[in-house]
C-alpha cells in the first residue's frame, strides 16, 4: 500500500531539530505510528504495545534505554509513565537533538509525564485523520487565513472536488484506513473503533463503572456537534450527574474526539457568552454515532449543517496542527442578542470572520454579523467570508469572500 505523505511530517522534523524528543499525539488509528516510522527509518523502534518491553519499561525503566538505546522510536509511551524522568536525565546529561520519538493516545497520561519531567525539552505535535489536503495530494501546507496572500498561494495547487465527494468524505470519516480501503465496511470499522476506545483509553483513563452509559454519553456528544455544550442536557439524556458529565466530557476532549472552540471575548466584550462549542473531530464517528448511515441520508438530513460545519471546523484545525500550533487561534462569537459568527480567527491582532453554509448560493445576508467585529474597541477586522460549496472564489462584499471548500 502506498504511504500517503503527512503534512505533519515537516513539523515533526523541524522540532527534532530544535528538541531532544518528540511526542506526536492524537487519536487511535489517525496513522502516529506509520508516519513516525516513515520519518525515522534508520533508528531502533521499540512498541510497548509488546508485553515483554512493556513489563521492561514499567519495572527497569532505570535500564530500559540501555536496551534500546537512543535514537529510539518508543511507541504506545504513556503505557510506561517512567520512562519520562529517565529521557529527562538522557536529554539533560547530552544535549543532542532528535533522541527520543515517541507517540500514543492517551493523552492523560502523557501530558502529565510532559508536564512534570520534559517541559521545556520536548516538542509536540497532535495529529489527526486525513486533511483533504492529504488525501487529495496537496503539498500546500499553511495553516488557514482568508487573506489575499494566502489565497494567491492556495489557487496555485488545487482539487476538483465534486459535490458529492465532499459529502462522502463527511460521512466516511478521516480515519486513514477507511480512506486507503474503500472496501472497507463503515459501520463495521467504527464499531470497531467506539469498541477498542472504550475499552482500551476509557477504562484505563479513569473509572468509567457503565461503559453502555458512556456510549450513549459519546452518542448524545455526537448529536451535539456543532452546538454549545450543555452539560445538564447532556447528563439529562444519558442518566448520569452534571460532574460524571463534564468528568466524561473532559475525557472525549483529552483522546481528540472531541474539541472546545471557545467564545472570542475580552474585557469590552461584555455582552458574548461564555460557553464553548461542541464539535466532533472525526465527522464519520459522529455520523456513525447518530446513525446516518449513508452520504445521501446525510447531506438530506436535519444535521446537514452541524455536520458540514463540524467538517469545516477540523479541516482548519489540522491545517494548525499540522504545523506544529498546539493551540490554534480559533474562537466563535455569539452574544446575548443570538448574534452570532461561527468562526473568528485572531491573527497578530486582527479578527478574521466566517461563516459555514452547506448551501452553493451564499448572499451577503450570511454575513450580517461580521459587522459585529467592526464595532470591538482595540481590535482591526480583517477580511472574511462564507465557506461552502460554490465553486469558485469570488468577492462577495468589500473584502469579504465566498470561499470554496477546496480552498481550505
Amino acid at each position: 500500500m502506498n504511504y500517503i505523505k503527512r503534512h505533519a511530517e515537516s513539523t515533526v522534523e523541524k522540532l527534532s531539530k530544535m528538541f531532544g524528543a518528540i511526542l506526536v499525539a492524537g487519536p487511535r488509528q489517525v496513522g502516529k505510528t506509520t508516519m513516525l516510522k516513515e520519518i525515522t527509518q534508520n533508528i531502533n523502534y521499540v512498541t510497548l504495545d509488546d508485553m515483554i518491553l512493556l513489563a521492561s519499561a514499567q519495572e527497569e525503566s532505570g535500564t530500559f534505554f540501555k536496551d534500546n538505546p537512543p535514537p529510539v522510536f518508543v511507541d504506545e509511551i504513556q503505557k510506561a509513565p517512567g520512562l519520562f524522568s529517565q529521557i529527562k536525565m538522557m536529554i539533560d546529561q547530552s544535549h543532542e537533538k532528535g533522541r527520543f520519538f515517541m507517540c500514543g493516545s492517551q493523552q492523560f497520561q502523557m501530558m502529565k509525564g510532559v508536564s512534570e519531567s520534559l517541559s521545556g525539552r520536548i516538542g509536540l505535535v497532535t495529529l489527526l485523520g486525513f486533511s483533504l489536503r492529504e488525501k487529495y495530494g496537496i503539498r500546500f501546507d499553511a495553516p488557514f487565513l482568508p487573506t489575499d496572500a494566502y489565497f494567491d498561494q492556495r489557487k496555485k495547487e488545487l482539487a476538483n472536488i465534486s459535490y458529492d465527494d465532499i459529502w462522502s468524505a463527511i460521512h466516511r470519516g478521516s480515519m486513514p484506513e477507511l480512506s486507503e480501503n474503500p472496501d472497507f465496511d463503515w459501520q463495521m470499522f467504527y464499531g470497531a473503533y467506539v469498541r477498542t476506545y472504550i475499552e482500551r483509553d476509557v477504562r484505563e483513563l479513569t473509572e468509567v463503572g457503565d461503559i453502555v452509559k458512556f456510549t450513549r454519553f459519546m452518542t448524545a456528544a455526537a448529536a451535539s456537534t456543532g452546538q454549545l455544550v450543555n452539560l445538564s442536557s447532556l447528563a439529562r439524556d444519558v442518566g448520569i450527574s452534571q460532574p460524571t458529565a463534564e468528568r466524561w466530557l473532559s475525557i472525549l476532549v483529552a483522546s481528540n474526539i472531541v474539541y472546545l472552540l471557545k467564545p472570542y471575548s475580552n474585557n469590552i466584550t461584555k455582552r458574548a457568552i461564555k460557553t464553548p462549542k461542541l464539535y466532533f473531530l472525526d465527522t464519520g464517528l459522529a455520523a456513525y454515532l447518530t446513525k446516518w448511515n449513508s452520504p445521501e441520508v446525510l447531506k438530506n438530513g436535519a444535521m446537514a449543517g452541524a455536520f458540514f460545519e463540524s467538517f469545516v471546523i477540523s479541516e482548519i484545525i489540522k491545517s494548525y496542527y499540522n504545523k506544529g500550533v498546539m493551540e490554534p487561534p480559533l474562537y466563535f462569537y455569539r452574544d446575548k442578542d443570538m448574534n452570532e459568527i461561527d468562526l473568528i480567527i485572531e491573527e497578530s491582532g486582527t479578527l478574521y470572520p466566517l461563516e459555514m453554509k452547506k448551501h452553493a448560493d451564499p448572499q451577503k445576508k450570511d454575513m450580517y454579523a461580521f459587522d459585529l467585529v467592526d464595532k470591538i474597541p482595540g481590535v482591526k477586522r480583517g477580511p472574511g467570508g462564507i465557506i461552502c460549496l460554490y465553486d469558485k472564489l469570488i468577492t462577495l462584499k468589500g473584502e469579504d469572500r465566498v470561499i470554496p471548500i477546496n480552498f481550505l
